[in-house]
C-alpha cells in the first residue's frame, strides 16, 4: 500500500512506532531464531525486552503500566513482526498481549488487575489462554473443564490442549464450566494438581505449545473474572481482536516474503537470465501483491472501525479466513520460486512455509470462519 494510501490510516506517530518495533525485532528477535527454534521456546528476556518498549501494554491505561494507545499500534505490532517473518519467536509475545492481557484488562477485577495485569505489563508475569480441549476446539460450548465453587475457592478438573505459552506461563486464564455455564478463572501454573506437557508442533517451533491438565486444582474465588456465566460472551468480544491479530499477522508476514522473494528473483539466475525477467514468475508475484493490496486496505479500514468502536464480528472474521490463507499460499508460491533451496533450511522460506500453516486454523479454523459468516450474511444472526 502506498504511502498516500495508508495516511488515512496511520498518522506519524504510528510510523514511528513501526520503526521501533522493526528495530526491536532486528535486534532482540532475528540473531536468535535459529536458537530458539532449536530449543522450542524463547528466553523470558524477550519479555521484559518487549515491555521496555511498552509493546505488552499498548493498549493498557497506564495507571497498569500501559500506554493507553488505540488499536492501531496493536496492529502496527503485529504487522511489523510479521514482516519481519519471526514466527514463533514473535508468538508468545504477541499472544501474551492479545489474549490473556485482554481479558484481564477488560474484564478483570481491581485486585485481578493489580495481582496480574500489572506485572504482565511490565514483563515479570507471563500469562496463557486456556479455552481449547483435546474434544472441543472451536465449539467453545462444548468445554467440559469444571469448577466448582468450596466455600472460598473453585476446585477445577479438567485439560486443555495447544495452549500457547503454556510451558512457560505463570498464569493462565482458563474457560471453565461453572454450574454448566461457561465462566473464566485466572489459575496459578503452580498450583498442586497442575501439570503441563510440552507438544511437538510442525511450525512456529520456538513457540512453546503444551497440553495442560487440572487434577483438583484450588483456585481462589477472587480468581473469577467478571461474573459466572458470562464466559462465553466474553470470549466471543474478545474474539474480534483475536482474529484481527491473524490478519494483521497474516498482511506483515505476506509482505514480508515478497519482499524476500522479490530481491532473491533479481539475484538468482536461470538461462541466462534473473528469474525477475521471467514471465510466469512476474505475473503470479504481482497477483499476490495484489491480493495482499485489497487484504490490507480492508484490514487496516477494519481496525480503524474498531478502534471507533463498532462490531466487526463479521469483518473480522472476513480478514481472519482471507488474510489467513492468503499468508499460506503466499508462503507456498514464493517458496516454490526458490527451487531446491526453498526446501533448504537454510533457507528463511522454508521455516516460514512451516510456519504460516497454522494461520488458517488456530483463532477459528476457515472452515467454521465460513459457518460464522454463513449465518451471519445469509441467516441473519448476529454474535
Amino acid at each position: 500500500m502506498s504511502k498516500e494510501s495508508i495516511q488515512q490510516f496511520v498518522t506519524e506517530e504510528h510510523e514511528m512506532f513501526r520503526q521501533s518495533v522493526n528495530d526491536f525485532a532486528v535486534k532482540y528477535i532475528v540473531p536468535n531464531i535459529a536458537k530458539w527454534e532449536k530449543e522450542g521456546e524463547v528466553s523470558r528476556e524477550l519479555f521484559k525486552q518487549a515491555a521496555e518498549l511498552g509493546a505488552l501494554g499498548i493498549n493498557i491505561d497506564s495507571k497498569y503500566g500501559g500506554l493507553g494507545l488505540d488499536a492501531m499500534y496493536n496492529m502496527i505490532w503485529v504487522e511489523e513482526l510479521s514482516r519481519q517473518n519471526v514466527g514463533g519467536s514473535a508468538s508468545g509475545i504477541i499472544n501474551h498481549l492479545q489474549l490473556p492481557i485482554q481479558y484481564l484488562d477488560k474484564f478483570g477485577s481491581e485486585e485481578l488487575k493489580q495481582k496480574y495485569l500489572v506485572p504482565s505489563v511490565s514483563g515479570d508475569l507471563i500469562g496463557a489462554l486456556g479455552m481449547t480441549e483435546p474434544g472441543a476446539g472451536s465449539d467453545l460450548a462444548a468445554i467440559s473443564t469444571t469448577a466448582v465453587k468450596e466455600g472460598d475457592h473453585y476446585i477445577v478438573n479438567g485439560s486443555k490442549t495447544f495452549i500457547t505459552s503454556g510451558i512457560m506461563a505463570d498464569y493462565m486464564v482458563t474457560a471453565v464450566k461453572i454450574d454448566g455455564k461457561v465462566s473464566m478463572l485466572v489459575i496459578d501454573t503452580k498450583s498442586e494438581g497442575y501439570s503441563c506437557t510440552k507438544l511437538d508442533k510442525l511450525g512456529i517451533r520456538a513457540s512453546d505449545t503444551a497440553e495442560i491438565g487440572m487434577d483438583n486444582v484450588k483456585v481462589p474465588a477472587e480468581n473469577l473474572i467478571g461474573e459466572e456465566g458470562k464466559g462465553f460472551y466474553y470470549m466471543m468480544r474478545n474474539l474480534q481482536i483475536e482474529r484481527l491479530g491473524i490478519a494483521w499477522g497474516g498482511v506483515g508476514s505476506c509482505e514480508g516474503i515478497l519482499d524476500m522473494t522479490i530481491q532473491y528473483i533479481h539475484e538468482r539466475e536461470a538461462f541466462g537470465k534473473p528469474l525477475a525477467k521471467l514471465q510466469i514468475i512476474r505475473h503470479k508475484l504481482v497477483e499476490l501483491q495484489t491480493e495482499l493490496e485489497v487484504i490490507r486496505a480492508f484490514t487496516y479500514l477494519t481496525t480503524q472501525r474498531f478502534c471507533n468502536g463498532e462490531d466487526v464480528t463479521k469483518e473480522a472474521s472476513m480478514l481472519k479466513l482471507k488474510a489467513a490463507e492468503l499468508g499460506n499460499i503466499t508462503a507456498d508460491q514464493c517458496l516454490q520460486f526458490f527451487g531446491g533451496y526453498g526446501f533448504m533450511e537454510e533457507f528463511p522460506i522454508a521455516r516460514i512455509y512451516r510456519d504460516n500453516r497454522i494461520s488458517p486454523i488456530y483463532a477459528g479454523t476457515s472452515e467454521i470462519m465460513k459457518e460464522i459468516l454463513a449465518k451471519m450474511v445469509i441467516d441473519g444472526k448476529t454474535y
